[in-house]
């Protein structure tokens, strides 16, 4: 039986954040997506399904994207990737000279 790590690796600690912050703004997606359903819903006299399904995965999975994405770069901020990637970029630009 295998022990688990006494100290647990960066990329799996980085993967657990954002797997959590998913899992709440999935919370948050689906609320978005009924009140935008509602207030469809609340609006039209002449209900379709369709628009209604439509609505609330267009809401739902727009929540979810920007969630993800700016997820990611709040995480890629805080591990140090990219003022690394800034630094190697400035080590390879070719200076002015004149």
């Amino acid at each position: 039986m295998p022990q688990p790590d006494p100290v647990p690796s960066f990329r799996r600690s980085t993967w657990q954040r954002f797997r959590r912050a998913m899992r709440w703004m999935s919370l948050v997606a689906i609320v978005a997506a009924g009140l935008a359903v509602w207030f469809v819903a609340r609006g039209e006299s002449e209900l379709h399904i369709h628009m209604l399904i439509a609505t609330a995965l267009g809401a739902g999975l727009t929540v979810l994207l920007g969630a993800a994405l700016m997820t990611l770069a709040f995480l890629s901020s805080g591990s140090g990737h990219d003022e690394e990637a800034h630094r190697v970029s400035q080590d390879r630009q070719p200076e002015d000279h004149e």
